[in-house]
């Protein structure tokens, strides 16, 4: 099995102006190819893994050969994550205040507006390249964490609900070393449907 670099649902320049065309083809054209063709390079010769998806792997790192293992962290999970991202992304798909999920974040974080609050310094406060995810986690509750790298929250054992991307590559040719601006604009083109139908199906 090969994985493939997934084609986005949407065109590139759909997300402007608060992520732009440039950014979006480089970011899924060059870096997303790129974690995509060396995940498969380290899978070769590795038959069995080959014919696991994604998730398994990510969700049993233990198993993994020493040799690839940390491989497999960085371009498997840099091929899941990016993946991932992009299904979490269009304009004008508002939180539905009424949604499950809605009423979820309520509950943990006491009202929209406070998550968004600690998703964004969780963003912002993330030292160098990485993610910052709501997920939910063992207890069944929602989380945010951040993740060094391409670390993904499978390997943890936590479901991914929503991503966000900071490595400087996602956002520098627009927004330069104005993270916190990008952060702000990302909360602009969150599926929150997709967000909803991802926490009704891993909610238990």
């Amino acid at each position: 099995m090969t994985f493939e670099l997934p084609p986005l649902n949407y065109e590139y320049d759909s997300l402007e102006p608060f992520i732009d065309k440039t950014t979006m083809q480089i970011h899924h054209n060059k870096h997303h190819k790129a974690y995509t063709d060396k995940f498969n390079v380290a899978l070769e010769n590795q038959k069995e893994l080959q014919e696991k998806k994604v998730e398994e792997i990510l969700s049993d790192l233990d198993s993994l050969p020493k040799k690839i293992k940390q491989t497999i962290i960085n371009n498997g999970g840099g091929y899941y994550n990016h993946s991932f991202f992009w299904t979490i992304l269009k304009k004008d798909t508002p939180l539905n205040q009424k949604s499950k999920i809605a009423k979820e974040l309520n509950s943990t974080f006491g009202g929209f507006d406070t998550f968004k609050e600690q998703f964004s310094k969780a963003a912002t406060t993330l030292f160098g390249s990485g993610w910052v995810w709501l997920v939910l986690n063992k207890e069944n509750q929602l989380e945010i964490i951040q993740t060094k790298n391409q670390d993904c929250p499978l390997s943890q054992g936590k479901f991914p609900l929503l991503c966000l991307d900071v490595w400087e590559h996602a956002y520098y040719l627009k927004y330069q070393n104005k993270r916190p601006e990008y952060i702000e604009a990302f909360f602009n083109v969150i599926n929150w449907e997709k967000v909803h139908e991802y926490f009704l199906s891993t909610k238990k």
